[in-house]
């Protein structure tokens, strides 16, 4: 198995939430410590020193790109998932939200010919003329056999903030919806929900790559949350990291593919 060895946080390029991260610290008026971090974590996966799992990230090509719009501080939750997304999809831009501003670099990429957005939200909240279920069955199926790629707008954060950026973002009302309606319910371990019908950020990204024939970065992607969700408890709970655990061999069966 080939496995990604992450060169020093000092010399190495951030991806786009780890940029946004930095920002979102650097804006702060006092630091943010997250509970857990005693020992020291990994600048790259956030985990704390002895369960640090960067020689294991993946490296998938994709065609399709996302788009993070990020709540005020996701981006710094040592648990938050579309971190690990930016891991896997090298096309992938991170936004902090604000119901006051866009960026206008978020504004330049929704406004790119290359990419044609789907804003990715229940189809029970949107008007039924904006909801796609199928991209090939879309409007915008036409565009994409002309070269426009697909590019997955996810609202990351917690369920009430999603709502709350989704009806607040005019900027995003011109978007077709991507509705999702998975046959497999939550595998996330790391936050509770109050609806069992909720995915985290890198599980509907996963979702999204597969509607878009990218079933390799899918599998690899969520093969990737699984890992992390394993080193993370077991970093929480206190107790040994296996290694060798059925996650741990999906991963590296997929990158040897």
């Amino acid at each position: 198995m080939k496995f990604v060895v992450a060169p020093p946080p000092e010399t190495r390029p951030g991806h786009a939430v780890f940029s946004l991260r930095a920002r979102r610290l650097a804006a702060s008026a006092k630091p943010f410590v997250a509970r857990g971090s005693g020992g020291g974590r990994c600048a790259d996966c956030r985990l704390v020193a002895s369960h640090c799992l960067c020689a294991l990230r993946p490296l998938v090509a994709t065609r399709a790109g996302v788009c993070l719009v990020m709540g005020d501080i996701e981006a710094l939750k040592p648990s938050n998932t579309g971190w690990l997304v930016a891991d896997v999809v090298a096309d992938t831009w991170a936004f902090g939200w604000s119901r006051t501003a866009v960026d206008p670099d978020l504004l330049a990429l929704l406004a790119d010919p290359q990419w044609q957005p789907y804003l990715v939200f229940p189809g029970e909240f949107v008007q039924p003329e904006r909801v796609v279920i199928d991209l090939s069955a879309s409007k915008e199926s036409t565009t994409q056999e002309h070269g426009r790629k697909p590019l997955f707008v996810l609202l990351d954060g917690t369920w009430s903030e999603a709502r709350k950026m989704f009806r607040k973002s005019p900027y995003l009302d011109h978007l077709p919806v991507l509705s999702l309606h998975p046959d497999q319910v939550s595998n996330y371990r790391l936050r509770r929900s109050a609806r069992e019908s909720h995915f985290c950020t890198s599980e509907v990204a996963a979702l999204c790559l597969a509607l878009a024939g990218e079933t390799h970065a899918a599998e690899s992607l969520a093969a990737w949350l699984d890992v992390f969700t394993t080193h993370y408890l077991s970093a929480k709970r206190s107790v040994v990291l296996d290694r060798e655990s059925e996650a741990h061999q999906r991963l590296c069966a997929l990158a040897a593919l």
